[in-house]
């Protein structure tokens, strides 16, 4: 009974860990226009690292929770554009676009939104499957 006590806090751990996925995505996605008048000032894209922790501390229970181990910067470079007339361009005339691609971050999205949706998924079923065996257990 344990196990599927252990399959809600696993599920649980997911669920917080794409939810900062999600809210990683949603800051890159609203970052994806802006500009800057140097490559250092304009927005680099965040990714999320996810860790496996393997929890051991009952031979008999092994649970598998999920957290954010770090918020990483993309490594995707903010590229020039040639804009003189733009407020925020320097004295050359560039603005610094954000390094956000945004078909990767959509991409990212339904990914992060289909694994939140299948550990609810795992919640729910866990859940009818202890409620049936309690109703078993009452006969």
């Amino acid at each position: 009974m344990s196990d599927l006590f252990s399959v809600f806090n696993t599920s649980a751990s997911a669920l917080t860990a794409q939810s900062v996925r999600l809210n990683t995505v949603a800051s890159n996605l609203a970052n994806a226009n802006t500009v800057a008048s140097t490559p250092e000032d304009a927005y680099i894209s965040k990714q999320v690292l996810f860790q496996t922790i393997m929890d051991q501390e009952d031979p008999d229970d092994v649970t598998m929770p999920v957290r954010v181990s770090d918020i990483l910067d993309s490594g995707a470079q903010p590229f020039p554009s040639y804009e003189p007339n733009h407020p925020q361009a320097n004295e050359e005339g560039y603005v610094f676009h954000a390094a956000v691609n945004v078909v990767e971050e959509m991409a990212n999205m339904m990914s992060a939104s289909r694994s939140y949706e299948a550990n609810v998924e795992v919640m729910t079923t866990t859940r009818e499957l202890l409620q049936r065996t309690l109703q078993t257990g009452k006969s």
